[in-house]
């Protein structure tokens, strides 16, 4: 254990180092868990710890670590009353955990009055880049933190249902002009001028390309990437597969007001059908054997770290 002063003196990485590797699995504090109906959920929850950690130990080399603390903790959202920490990871519940953690917060008394743009757009909640050092270590070793995370195809379908497959005034001009200029050959001046109507298999050709004519966005990054699981120890690991449940324990252990309860509700396009497995099968027969390969490949860590089986 470092005093706060020698953490000071020496840069953000060799702090991170010294104080976080090996992470250690940290029992779970459920001294506020009320009831006897969360001893599956709470042995599902032990698992998926305990999964992680040892595919961490074994993973875990210097070579990852060649990024700023400050952007480890980038997506990371702060609620100081209730001492939690989420690692936002969007297509996986984000927008209605942003609405409970609004709530356990005081700036609203409901999560289902609560708009999409207020949520994303708002400015509500602090981020854990928004502190000074020490308090960004202080939340780190005493908050308890959480990632939600999704099957990777699943997700990664469900981003391109929800950023191309409607109307969009920052996706379609922004990444869909880029993406049908290089990977469509004759593409029309309509579609050069729009940036609508992107194919599923040219939104792979340029998830795929490292050479990729516009950068990566956070609603298709690697949860690897987003959350830095192996560095950041999180305490909590819920799936978007389970996600009321998991939410609802996890409101429990941190002591949330009894009547909140996780949102049911679908944020946005309500009236599509959910991305499920079998939606996400019909998007990848559009992609060629090699494709579907090395977008398995693409997303191979969180594949691992989260157990989630190969499509």
């Amino acid at each position: 254990q470092l005093s706060d002063q020698q953490k000071m003196s020496k840069s953000p990485l060799s702090q991170f180092r010294e104080v976080y590797l090996p992470p250690v699995l940290h029992p779970l504090n459920k001294t506020l868990v009320k009831d006897g109906k969360w001893k599956d959920v709470d042995s599902t929850q032990e698992k998926r710890r305990s999964f992680l950690h040892d595919f961490c130990k074994k993973y875990n080399s210097r070579k990852q670590l060649q990024t700023h603390l400050v952007h480890l903790v980038s997506r990371i959202y702060v609620e100081d009353r209730h001492k939690v920490l989420y690692c936002e990871v969007p297509k996986a519940g984000c927008s209605n955990w942003k609405r409970v953690l609004m709530v356990l917060n005081g700036l609203a008394t409901s999560a289902h009055n609560i708009s999409h743009d207020d949520v994303h757009y708002g400015k509500h909640l602090r981020k854990l880049d928004s502190y000074d050092l020490k308090g960004i270590y202080t939340r780190l070793n005493t908050y308890t933190k959480t990632i939600f995370v999704r099957d990777p195809m699943e997700r990664l379908v469900s981003a391109f249902r929800d950023k191309f497959e409607h109307p969009n005034s920052y996706y379609h001009p922004v990444f869909g002009k880029a993406i049908i200029k290089k990977y469509r050959h004759n593409a029309t001046e309509d579609a050069l001028k729009t940036g609508s109507g992107v194919k599923f298999k040219e939104f792979i050709q340029y998830l795929l390309d490292s050479h990729r004519p516009i950068g990566m966005d956070i609603h298709w990054e690697q949860v690897s990437k987003l959350c830095y699981p192996c560095l950041i120890n999180y305490d909590f690991i819920g799936k978007f597969e389970t996600l009321e449940e998991d939410a609802n324990y996890f409101l429990q252990l941190v002591g949330a007001p009894a009547e909140l309860k996780f949102p049911k509700f679908k944020d946005r396009h309500s009236s599509d059908e959910r991305t499920s497995a079998e939606v996400v099968r019909q998007y990848l027969k559009e992609l060629s054997k090699e494709e579907r390969q090395l977008t398995y490949d693409f997303y191979y860590l969180d594949y691992l770290m989260f157990n989630y089986t190969s499509p």
